[in-house]
This record gives C-alpha cells, structure tokens and sequence, in this order.
C-alpha cells in the first residue's frame, strides 16, 4: 500500500518540572486516536496512516503534528483541530496556516 500522506503526532513525555513541557501530557495520545477515527470515518484510510511519533524535539508547541510528505509542522493542535486537518490538508491538500509552527 502506497501511502499519500502520513500524519505524526509527537507523545514523547518529559518529566513534569522540564521546562519544555511535553506532549504527552498535553492530550497528544487522544490526539493520534481521533486523527484514526476521523481518517476512517472519511474512508481514506488506504491513502492516510497517523500514528504516533517519539519526541520531535519541538514540545513547546505541543502537541505537535507533522505531516509527511510535505513537511508541515503543526503546533498547540487540540482536538477541535482534528476535523479541520483532515478534511483541509489531508483530503483537501490545503495546509492549515493558523496551526502552522513559523520556521518549520
């Protein structure tokens, strides 16, 4: 199977006093479950995997998502974001701006 986009979400956990903070403890695991659902319920499960990913060494935008293969790094992602992100980038090919992490 031949995938068209891959979704990471970063559920690396930090000791809660790291300055960082992490993504983890940011609700990243509820995150990667609703990126499968959303992505199943839209029935493109052949074209889009998400799964979890260890630290992508940018927790202070947590919960960081990055989207492959166009490299779209996005930030403080809530579950309210999901929908959007899948129906606009991963179906649509239209990036979210808002979310997107500068310099990424």
């Amino acid at each position: 199977m031949k995938l068209k986009r891959h979704v990471f979400v970063c559920t690396h956990e930090r000791p809660p006093e790291n300055p960082k903070g992490c993504c983890k403890h940011k609700d990243a695991e509820q995150l990667v479950s609703l990126f499968k659902k959303e992505i199943a319920k839209k029935g493109i499960v052949s074209e889009v995997r998400a799964q979890k990913a260890g630290c992508l060494d940018i927790c202070e935008f947590g919960p960081s998502v990055v989207v492959y293969p166009e490299g779209v790094w996005y930030g403080h992602v809530t579950a309210a974001d999901v929908t959007e992100i899948v129906e606009s980038h991963l179906i649509g090919g239209n990036p979210i701006e808002r979310l997107k992490i500068p310099g990424k």
